[in-house]
């Protein structure tokens, strides 16, 4: 028994050498784990070398041609015009598609109606509720925005790669709901363009080592012009949107960026037109052929005159509803409602009523709702008037004889379909720019002036077919450059109208029709689109401001509470100033002569006063800031009288992070960029 005992307890040998040699190969394994991955065993290494050595020749290449921004520049042209081909190429198949579905349906009414209206109700909210649950800012057109980061205000959601995404996804399925919600997208494309700028930006810094030889707010305008131009293959006309539009103090070091960027965008948008086998080689985007000996008769310029002041006033009403509208759906209690908890239902809701209305056996054959929005455009640009079409229609050669099937359906007239869209389209414009998804605003009023010039042209061509042969196509390219730059309160579109059509003997009309609009929409300090978009949010944008309210432009800073913040003095102790830089995330700190004076003195860096602390660890902290430290003088200095205006011009064209506010020497405020947009945001209160 004991003998059992003893043989229990006596522990094998074998397996005690079978446990250590256990925990010695773990040991190994381990050690080789480690040592694995601190020197990571690699693959074909003399390949990677070459190639390593080839990228870095190449990269010296690039250089010794050019810098590296402009080919972030190129870059960001062509990679904007790729995704705005593919956008557009996606729509065209997913209409297409919607199409031969609603034509196989013919015979079928109720099956019709349903295909009609279910289809735009479906991609509205899926576009409604893919946005938002990606990124939230991506709804809208963004240009609103983009202008106030342009201006320095630090809003990063609206420049993230999940925000480009989201809008790329939900625009996509807007603009594949067709004419039925009658919206575009010009605006999205910019804020896109704009959210690739910024990643090119970075790029470019990483590319550098971090060092930003390019700023953030150039790279923002120059995307802005190539958004335009990727729409459109319209350089020259990009360049004056981002010029117009997006910054209200224009550098001139960013016009050759811009047409650079802008010619690359525009080249590779048409170079894949071609390449895909829609054209057959590079040309505008709705070629027209207006006779070129004798385009207008010259007393036809106070014909397009009238077109633009018909714009003008079309506009300031247009205007006026948009602005009611938003405000109706902020303020009513249900709609607000549904719009803060149920978006897509919202947007479904809205997209099946107006596809309802745009039925073609309802309303839908009287405002010619069959036609694509660039069926619509390629119609109305049409240089063969409609008079003499009805005369004799038979033959036409298609797309004319669809065009004009729809426009002049069997039971009504050609002037009976203009008419009801021109009357028709503004209020279902209103609706439509409610829906809470990605959606531009630019090419709907657009297609609207073209129908505004179209219907005057007409009317001109009928009431002298017996003496003169006018052209009504060259009447909805004034009326939709004027409508559109009404709109906007620009000039580009003028310019945009000639690019998109090809079309340099109607420059002067398009251009006097668009500054009588103009001249129109800016009476009485109306607010622009975007303006009256940057109003309701309450975006901190001064130009927006001073054109709802011009008193704003003489409103003083010293109106205004503006802090010191934290200010150092010259016999700052060393042990303090480590304190200070702990509790502090700004760049520079101002320096005065004492804390009872506090006359500035100059200004320091944070960066500089912690290589000298670390520089003097170790010789104690008895030491004062001016004796340690180089105090550098200040550049700018801000009056208590200097306006509000005046200080934001002054820090957008100067790029300095924050202005000194002084008073006989002494100081009385820092004007950071922080501060601005309070300010900005307290006076948006006031409008």
């Amino acid at each position: 028994m004991d003998q059992i005992c003893v043989d229990v307890k006596r522990p094998d040998t074998n397996e005690e050498q079978r446990t250590h040699q256990d925990k010695t190969d773990a040991d190994n394994t381990e050690e080789k784990l480690i040592s694995s991955h601190k020197y990571p065993w690699k693959p074909w290494k003399h390949g990677r070398s070459r190639i390593r050595d080839c990228v870095l020749c190449v990269k010296k290449t690039m250089v010794s041609l050019a810098s590296m921004e402009w080919y972030c520049y190129a870059l960001l042209g062509m990679l904007t015009a790729l995704i705005s081909f593919f956008m557009d190429m996606t729509v065209t198949k997913i209409l297409n598609a919607h199409q031969w579905l609603y034509g196989c349906l013919k015979g079928h009414q109720l099956l019709q109606f349903l295909c009609w209206t279910l289809y735009p109700a479906c991609l509205c909210a899926l576009s409604t509720g893919f946005s938002h649950s990606i990124c939230p800012s991506s709804a809208g057109s963004g240009v609103p925005e983009v202008r106030a980061i342009i201006l320095g205000m630090d809003m990063p959601d609206y420049l993230s790669l999940s925000n480009l995404f989201a809008k790329v996804v939900g625009l996509t399925c807007t603009l594949a709901s067709g004419s039925t919600v009658f919206l575009g997208k010009v605006g999205p494309f910019v804020h896109l363009s704009t959210m690739v700028g910024a990643f090119m930006n970075r790029l470019h810094v990483s590319c550098r080592g971090g060092k930003q030889n390019v700023s953030k707010g150039e790279m923002l305008v120059v995307a802005s012009a190539v958004g335009v131009a990727s729409c459109f293959g319209a350089p020259i006309s990009g360049v004056l949107f981002s010029i117009e539009v997006m910054g209200s103090h224009y550098s001139v070091k960013d016009y050759c960026p811009c047409f650079f960027a802008a010619a690359c965008g525009a080249i590779t948008f048409r170079l894949l037109s071609v390449c895909s086998r829609d054209q057959e080689t590079i040309q505008a985007l709705f070629k027209t052929s207006y006779p070129a000996e004798l385009p207008f008769q010259p007393f036809e310029i106070f014909l397009f005159a009238l077109v633009g002041l018909i714009c003008g006033f079309i506009c300031c009403f247009y205007l006026y509803c948009h602005r009611w509208a938003l405000r109706f759906v902020r303020t009513n209690k249900p709609i607000s409602r549904l719009l803060t908890t149920e978006k897509a239902i919202y947007s479904a809701i809205v997209a099946f009523l107006l596809a309802c209305f745009t039925f073609y056996h309802s309303a839908g054959r009287f405002i010619a709702s069959e036609l694509t929005m660039k069926q619509l455009l390629s119609s109305l640009l049409d240089a063969t008037s409609w008079y003499n079409i009805s005369q004799n229609s038979t033959g036409l050669p298609e797309p004319q004889n669809t065009f004009w099937q729809a426009w002049n359906p069997p039971d009504g007239s050609y002037f009976k379909t203009l008419g009801m869209f021109i009357l028709t389209k503004v209020g279902l414009l209103v609706v439509a720019c409610t829906l809470p998804l990605p959606a531009g605003y630019f090419m709907p009023v657009f297609i609207y002036g073209a129908a505004v010039g179209r219907f005057v042209g007409e009317v001109f061509a009928y009431v002298f077919s017996a003496k003169l042969q006018l052209n009504p196509g060259g009447y909805a390219l004034a009326g939709a450059a004027a409508y559109s730059g009404a709109v906007t309160q620009t000039l580009s579109p003028a310019l945009l109208a000639i690019e998109m059509t090809g079309q340099c003997t109607h420059a002067v009309p398009a251009l006097v029709a668009t500054l009588i609009s103009n001249a129109v929409a800016r009476a009485k300090h109306r607010p622009s689109f975007y303006d009256g978009i940057s109003l309701i949010k309450k975006l901190p944008h001064l130009p927006s401001l001073i054109r709802a309210c011009p008193k704003l432009a003489s409103v003083q800073i010293k109106q205004f509470e503006i802090p010191t913040g934290v200010v150092l003095e010259k016999a700052e102790g060393l042990s303090s100033v480590q304190k200070i830089l702990n509790d502090n995330t700004e760049t520079e700190l101002p320096v005065v002569d004492s804390h009872d004076s506090f006359t500035l003195v100059g200004t320091v860096t944070t960066s500089l006063l912690r290589d000298f602390l670390d520089e003097h660890k170790d010789e104690g902290l008895c030491k004062q800031l001016e004796e340690a430290c180089a105090i550098q003088p200040v550049r700018l200095q801000l009056a208590p009288e200097t306006t509000v205006k005046q200080a934001h011009c002054i820090m957008n064209m100067t790029g300095e992070r924050c202005l000194f506010v002084t008073e006989n020497g002494r100081l009385c405020g820092v004007l950071t960029r922080n501060e601005m947009k309070k300010i900005l945001e307290e006076m948006a209160k006031d409008v």
